[in-house]
């Protein structure tokens, strides 16, 4: 199965994620191919240089990667 999703990296996608009150889940990179679900979160409540506040816990911006579901058809796939 293919799971298609977006990594949020700069500043304007998590303020257009956090605008557009997306589910963000939150993932923590172990290796190569290798990832942990951490949360699977819910909207982006707070962004700080350093973190990022998803459903009243703080997770830090170096640590972890956040992501969104994209539509197949949102993405013209």
């Amino acid at each position: 199965m293919n799971h298609t999703y977006k990594v949020l990296k700069s500043d304007i996608e998590l303020f257009a994620a956090a605008l557009s009150q997306v589910r963000v889940y939150i993932v923590q990179p172990l290796g190569e191919e290798l990832i942990d679900i951490v949360d699977y979160g819910g909207e982006v409540e707070k962004i700080t240089p350093e973190a990022i506040k998803i459903n009243g816990s703080y997770f830090l911006r170096k640590q972890f990667e956040f992501r969104v579901d994209v539509k197949k058809d949102s993405a013209g796939m």
